[in-house]
């Protein structure tokens, strides 16, 4: 695991020290994903820099150091991630002659692309991964990201420089990146708690999707700084809706436990293939379904007990570590768990700007970021349970959602119309609440739309911010699915696509990075999705139970008592939070006086629903929370940049 960053020019330059020396400086900014070694490599005439921190976890020698090249010496390559299955590709590729140096995945990706080429290497490669390829042949550079989107690569202009990096504040780092904040982005952040991909904060920049190429060179770079929309160049070599529609046409039709046998093998083949590392390895473990299925397969595959860790919220209502502890005594896992207060929580609020660099506001954020630090003070690596509500129909939302759709068509075309109409009053402070909302449902022309009502915060995003006219998401589509599979599987594709890797992954990336730590995520291997892609949904829910057959899988390994436990989920209690300790820090950063002259949101519109939650009329803390993660980030984003004014590096 590690963090990369670099730039390509529009011409050749001739300080090849200067070029160095600003790409060392963006990667250096990167430290915390990659503090055991570091690398820059520069290329003048091409216009050209690779920068790379590395965290040692396949082959700790200096024969893993990174940019490596390849053999032949046609290719460059700072890559961020693991090839699981990299040990075959190994045998393959050595099975046609090739001779390696050391043992890690890097230089098997190398010798891939040297006898298959980016295309069919990036279908071979079961991993997380993003990816800077520079090809000495083509003149190129290639940008990759894996299919599912663990890890993250953002991309735009620094003047007329293309720059690049895992974090933003890689970028932030060259002299010229004075893009400002992108109001359409923001309106996005207000209706989701995060900003998904390929949009920025910024103007000028993007993110690379997932299971996405994009080809870059002296004249698209030229041609892209002019044109501003470089996203549209974006190649699927993965694309999950069509894998779905796949999936679908030919759906499995064996029996419960055939379904079962098949989900447990394929899961125990993902697991094994995560717990690969020549450092220390742990699983997070809260209790539910997801960790506990990860946990149980890592500990089955195990002769000594695994490590895994959980953490414990002092006076909650919603404390799961007793569950996670009593699972870990039964398989027998080398658990530790750590309870914390209040305090310890409201003192990691200060630091997600810096952590994050993009704002986010899925407030479980703080919790991760305790139980990867936890996890950080015996591991290097850790697994998760991310994925399986999405794979298995495991949201309540879901339920929630069909249940609405099924009403809506039973409402007469004519009545819907005229509920709609009705449904757009003015101001943020009249679209909440149960009748409202179903209002807002009622002109829906799919299940997409149903959908996107029950996960919005702002309704009218567009009203609270200065200059915006708004911007799209996969959430917009009225069925997702393009008319292939059932409503709930439109759901659950919407969710995968943006949902996961805009929130939930990120989440754990910045999180788990920002104590150089690698989290892995068996549930969320291609060949598990697209298994689970080809279920009946009453393998998924059944009788009121969801995630039914990965149910049956935990119920191999542990007691029916642990298998059917209600979902808690992983919150914070922001409500508590803005109404106490965190109430001075919140005043600061919706002061009429600063909203006003910073000039990005309308103060009408955001200091209302302030004062009414101070008051107690509304519970108006998510739509609160989204935008102090903004002011909150601002202030860090403007003081970073003032920083790199006052100490420009060369180039």
């Amino acid at each position: 695991m590690c963090g990369l960053a670099g730039m390509l020019l529009p011409a050749p330059v001739a300080e090849q020290a200067a070029l160095e020396q600003l790409a060392r400086r963006m990667g250096d900014a990167l430290i915390h994903r990659g503090p055991d070694d570091s690398g820059v490599w520069a290329d003048a005439r091409g216009g050209i820099a690779l920068s790379h921190r590395r965290l040692s976890i396949l082959d700790l020698s200096p024969l893993g150091h990174q940019p490596m090249a390849s053999d032949d010496g046609r290719y460059v390559l700072a890559y961020n991630g693991e090839v699981y299955n990299f040990a075959a590709l190994r045998a393959e590729l050595e099975g046609r002659g090739h001779v390696f140096r050391g043992h890690s995945d890097t230089e098997v990706l190398l010798a891939a692309f040297v006898a298959w080429g980016l295309d069919e290497t990036l279908q071979r490669a079961n991993g997380m991964f993003a990816i800077a390829l520079w090809d000495h042949v083509e003149q190129c550079l290639w940008l990759a990201r894996d299919r599912v989107g663990k890890k993250p690569l953002y991309y735009g202009w620094a003047g007329e420089a293309l720059v690049f990096g895992s974090e933003l504040k890689a970028l932030w780092q060259h002299p010229h990146f004075d893009n400002d904040i992108d109001r359409d982005a923001l309106t996005l952040l207000l209706k989701l708690d995060y900003i998904p991909a390929p949009h920025c904060i910024h103007e000028r920049c993007f993110k690379l999707m997932p299971g996405r190429v994009l080809r870059l060179d002296t004249a698209t770079v030229a041609a892209g700084a002019a044109a501003h929309r470089p996203d549209q160049q974006q190649v699927p070599f993965w694309n999950a809706r069509e894998r779905m529609q796949q999936a679908l046409a030919r759906p499995f039709v064996g029996s419960d436990d055939e379904a079962e046998s098949q989900l447990d093998g394929v899961l125990r083949d993902a697991v094994a293939l995560r717990m690969v590392a020549d450092v220390p390895v742990g699983v997070f473990l809260s209790g539910g379904t997801d960790s506990s299925v990860v946990a149980a397969l890592m500990q089955a595959q195990s002769s000594a007990p695994i490590h895994s860790f959980s953490i414990g919220f002092e006076g909650s209502h919603h404390d799961e570590a007793p569950l996670a502890k009593a699972l870990a005594g039964h398989l027998g896992t080398d658990h530790t768990e750590l309870y914390v207060s209040g305090a310890d929580a409201l003192a990691v609020v200060p630091t997600l700007p810096a952590m994050f660099d993009e704002p986010f506001a899925d407030a479980s954020q703080v919790p991760t970021a305790l139980v990867a630090k936890l996890a950080r003070s015996a591991v290097t690596v850790a697994l998760s349970g991310d994925g399986g509500d999405e794979l298995f129909f495991g949201y309540g939302r879901y339920q929630r959602a069909l249940r609405n759709w099924a009403m809506l068509g039973r409402v007469p075309a004519p009545l819907r119309r005229w509920m709609a109409g009705h449904s757009h009053t003015q101001g943020e402070a009249s679209r909440t609440g149960g009748l409202a909302a179903l209002l807002a449902e009622t002109g829906a022309r799919g299940i997409g739309d149903v959908y996107r009502n029950r996960i919005s915060r702002w309704r009218d995003p567009v009203a609270a911010v200065k200059g915006a006219t708004g911007a799209g998401s996969f959430y917009d589509l009225a069925d997702p699915l393009h008319g292939a599979g059932s409503p709930a599987d439109a759901m659950m594709l919407a969710d995968f696509n943006t949902y996961l890797p805009d929130d939930l992954l990120c989440k754990v990336d910045r999180t788990s990075m920002a104590v150089s730590l690698e989290a892995r995520a068996p549930l969320l291997d291609w060949r598990v999705a697209e298994f689970a892609w080809s279920l009946p949904l009453s393998l998924k829910h059944r009788d009121g139970v969801s995630k039914y057959l990965l149910k049956r899988v935990l119920g191999r390994y542990v007691p029916q008592e642990m298998v059917h436990r209600p979902k808690r989920g992983f919150g914070a209690p922001v409500s508590e939070w803005l109404k106490g300790d965190l109430r001075g820090w919140a005043d600061a950063l919706l002061d009429p006086a600063r909203l006003a002259a910073e000039g990005v949101f309308n103060v009408e519109a955001v200091v209302p629903l302030w004062q009414q939650f101070q008051q107690g009329e509304r519970k108006w803390h998510t739509h609160l929370w989204n935008v102090l993660m903004f002011q909150a980030w601002q202030a860090h984003w403007r003081q970073a940049r003032a920083q790199v004014e006052r100490h420009p590096a060369g180039g």
